[in-house]
């Protein structure tokens, strides 16, 4: 996987390659990241599943876009694909220099190369014609291209004049899970909540919510808006807020981390998006899984993405879409919200996702490799000009390809050592189980007849069975996915590696809470039992106790 695109920063892209990977892992992939450095995360990190993510020390620029390295990056690059034994590499987002130059190195090198487009682009600014150029020249040698929508795969085939034949739609996917509807969390209570979480930056339509908003609370007393995201436009919102005395009715989050959005979610009736482009946008599916009612400007992938039930529509004007709010509005309090997310369950699934792309990768595996000649006439095809100049840029990196071989033999290159996979299996179970038994054990000596007396001193004694059944529940989730006696399948070890965080967390404050009791047992039983005169001694029998 190669994008300027992934975590520490979050987005759809980040998210997409981030689920893709970890579904990819389960099934029994190898799955390596490489995007550029942030900050000063720099050099190769292992993250949740053992997956490795190589930071490589390019210098973003603009939006973390890496500055373009031209052939200096080929060697880093080269020597990655050999150290970690890749067979395809997999491109993501059509602005990300890093992903289209590797995409092109490895085309070079006789890799197979995938690549999937996340946004959608126009066909007269500036901007759109240079990316439009260079997406032509770089994907008329793919093997295979993915859009995350119908409608964002049929502009990326005008848009790099490619075959439909060779290009898939596989959309975004959420986690109904993560986004469990919570009625009861909707707070102010009293109102109807319209919930916002995104980017404040213009291609996210903050510059229609500035009119949208004064005009609904004006119309309907009872509404509070609830802001999440930060960018340079929210100084709109502030201004238009102050401007026109909404402090109590419109609140301004700032940003939100992932971990977070759902607890934003489910304080709300309706989410309301007013993006001017999307090419799917996973905000309203989250937001649906939320059990939130949706309100959306109708452009690009949108309306590919939830059921007619779940939303309305608007055409991207202020006017517009405080029609469709106010509809919406009365409506919101009668949404089930666990049929919305029961629903979208069986719809969108990352396990899926990546089933597919798996066949993808399994078509492009199995076609044979095109000769040096016949990947020159592909970009000689993109046009006269141009075509030139890609054949220039093409046998120019094929001559430096075959230099630094010279230079670098492959067999002078160090393999890299795959993820222990199966001693961290083995760390799991131990791990897990070796605090449940410590908790037993503790367990049993604050219930034991010799700590008895000292119930009737304040001390409570109550256990919470959360323990056992977290354990429970993660032995049995692990012996369910055992093939046989000796190995354990993708998908057990994705269940062992979900719940061995939360079985951790439920055993460790057990074993804090009761190491605690045990020790102010022992305090108060000795001093009680003893009952020393008050001197010089009480000091004395006081401190080797604690």
């Amino acid at each position: 996987m190669v994008s300027d695109f992934f975590y520490p920063r979050l987005g759809g892209v980040e998210m997409h390659i981030w689920s893709l990977s970890q579904c990819l892992l389960h099934l029994g992939h190898k799955v390596v990241v490489l995007t550029n450095r942030y900050g000063e995360r720099a050099g190769v990190r292992y993250m949740t599943n053992g997956l490795k993510v190589y930071y490589a020390p390019v210098l973003p620029i603009s939006d973390q876009d890496s500055m373009p390295t031209l052939w200096t990056f080929f060697p880093y690059l080269r020597s990655i694909l050999i150290r970690e034994r890749i067979t395809l590499v997999h491109g993501h987002q059509a602005t990300s220099t890093l992903a289209q130059e590797s995409l092109f190195f490895a085309k070079c090198m006789g890799y197979k190369a995938v690549f999937t487009d996340h946004s959608l682009f126009g066909f007269s600014d500036i901007a759109s014609v240079n990316l439009n150029k260079w997406m032509k020249v770089s994907l008329s040698d793919m093997d295979h291209s993915i859009a995350v929508s119908h409608t964002c795969r049929e502009n990326l085939v005008l848009r790099a004049a490619l075959d439909p034949r060779r290009t898939s739609a596989i959309p975004n996917a959420v986690d109904a899970k993560k986004f469990t509807p919570d009625p009861t969390a909707r707070w102010p209570s009293d109102t109807v909540n319209i919930v916002m979480v995104s980017r404040l930056v213009y291609r996210k339509g903050v510059d229609l919510v500035v009119d949208v908003i004064p005009e609904i609370c004006k119309r309907f007393p009872n509404v509070h808006f609830i802001i999440g995201g930060d960018g340079d436009k929210r100084l709109l919102l502030e201004e238009m807020r102050e401007r026109h005395s909404l402090h109590d009715r419109v609140e301004l989050l700032g940003a939100v981390p992932h971990a977070r959005v759902r607890d934003t979610l489910v304080r709300g009736h309706i989410f309301l998006n007013c993006s001017l482009t999307e090419s799917f946008c996973i905000a309203i599916l989250e937001a649906a899984c939320a059990g939130l009612y949706v309100v959306s400007t109708k452009v690009g992938g949108v309306p590919e993405v939830l059921p007619p039930r779940m939303i309305t529509f608007a055409q991207p004007s202020p006017a517009s879409l405080i029609d469709a709010l106010s509809k919406a509005i009365p409506r919101a309090r009668h949404v089930e919200p666990h049929d919305f997310n029961q629903e979208l369950t069986g719809l969108y699934s990352w396990r899926d996702v990546a089933a597919r792309t798996v066949r993808v990768y399994d078509r492009v595996a199995g076609t044979p490799p095109a000769p040096l000649v016949e990947r020159l006439a592909r970009y000689y095809s993109t046009g006269r000009v141009l075509g030139l100049l890609a054949v220039g840029i093409a046998v120019a990196t094929f001559l430096f390809w075959r230099f630094v071989e010279w230079c670098m033999p492959e067999e002078d290159l160090d393999i890299a050592p795959d993820f222990p996979r199966a001693t961290f299996r083995q760390h799991v179970m131990k791990r897990s189980l070796s605090l449940h038994a410590e908790y037993r054990a503790m367990q049993q000596q604050t219930s034991s007849p010799t700590s008895q007396p000292n119930i009737g001193l304040g001390v409570p004694h109550t256990v919470d069975s959360s323990a056992d059944a977290a354990v429970e529940g993660w032995y049995r989730g692990y012996a369910r996915g055992r093939g046989d006696s000796s190995s354990v399948d993708g998908q057990a070890l994705g269940r062992i590696a979900q719940q061995h965080a939360r079985t951790d967390a439920v055993l460790s404050s057990h074993l804090v809470e009761s190491q605690r009791r045990s020790r102010a047992d022992s305090t108060v039983s000795v001093v009680s039992s003893f009952s020393p005169p008050l001197g010089p001694a009480t000091p004395q029998l006081g401190l080797p106790l604690l």
